[in-house]
């Protein structure tokens, strides 16, 4: 049997995107939530070495700030222990940066030198430290490809989901357009009906004046609000491909095992 499901884009912008997967299932959604939170790939800087740092931040402070900071990269890197090079770090799966800096001054993000010109902070505005008269700070940093799954500065995005509301208004359900806060209800040809049903939020407050809410547990909105350098789109993507290769491999070790 072959579940074919259906997408529909409600809302999409350079950093979050909103999205109906209709005839689906919530053990689907879930895997799929999972994934772009926390199986895509992400570069962030993972290593600090301080050669100078008389500012009032402690290395370990300013490298975990650092490590915070969204960097956008091309598709072209690899993950160390995939790469040509045998995970003994090349250009193709992990990029130098070096920043020296004396106050007085805010040392900000696109301070920072890059071996790469691909591989450069998401914004350059993010302060990284202040320093006074007379204070300095010299390090170089390696980023590398990592999964959110490790630690919080390679999770690709926020995801969320609920389940498709499905809300219909009352007999008399004008007090409904006050109490929701969403902006569920609409009044037209002296009748109130549920117009924007997709902002619900199952508050339920709505119900104690004579509308009905459920949910339809086969259509799923979701949100993927992006905090790294990859595009909403290019993190639903490499969702997919890697939850297709987890199928695959996944055939192939039951087929095996039912020889």
């Amino acid at each position: 049997m072959v579940f074919v499901m259906k997408l529909n884009v409600i809302e999409k912008s350079d950093s979050k995107m909103v999205f109906l997967l209709s005839d689906t299932n919530p053990a689907f959604a879930n895997a799929l939530r999972r994934v772009m939170s926390f199986e895509v790939p992400v570069m962030a800087i993972e290593f600090v070495d301080f050669d100078n740092n008389t500012s009032g931040m402690f290395d370990e402070a300013v490298a975990h700030r650092l490590g915070l900071i969204p960097l956008v990269f091309p598709d072209t890197y690899n993950l160390k222990d995939e790469c040509k090079c045998g995970g003994k770090s090349c250009s193709r799966c992990e990029t130098v940066f070096v920043l020296d800096k004396e106050g007085p001054c805010t040392v900000r993000a696109s301070d920072m030198k890059s071996t790469d010109d691909e591989v450069k902070p998401l914004d350059g505005n993010i302060p990284i430290v202040e320093l006074l008269e007379g204070q300095k700070i010299k390090f170089e940093a390696v980023a590398q490809l990592g999964f959110g799954r490790e630690h919080a500065k390679w999770q690709a995005a926020n995801v969320g989901y609920k389940y498709s509301p499905i809300v219909k208004a009352g007999d008399d359900c004008s007090e409904c357009i006050n109490v929701c806060p969403v902006n569920v209800f609409e009044k037209k040809d002296g009748r109130v009906r549920a117009a924007r049903a997709e902002n619900c939020i199952l508050c339920m407050k709505c119900t104690e004046f004579g509308a009905t809410v459920s949910a339809d547990e086969n259509k799923i909105i979701f949100s993927v609000e992006s905090v790294s350098g990859l595009a909403p789109k290019q993190i639903f993507e490499k969702a997919l491909d890697e939850l297709e290769k987890r199928s695959e491999e996944f055939i192939k070790d039951v087929k095996k095992e039912l020889k």
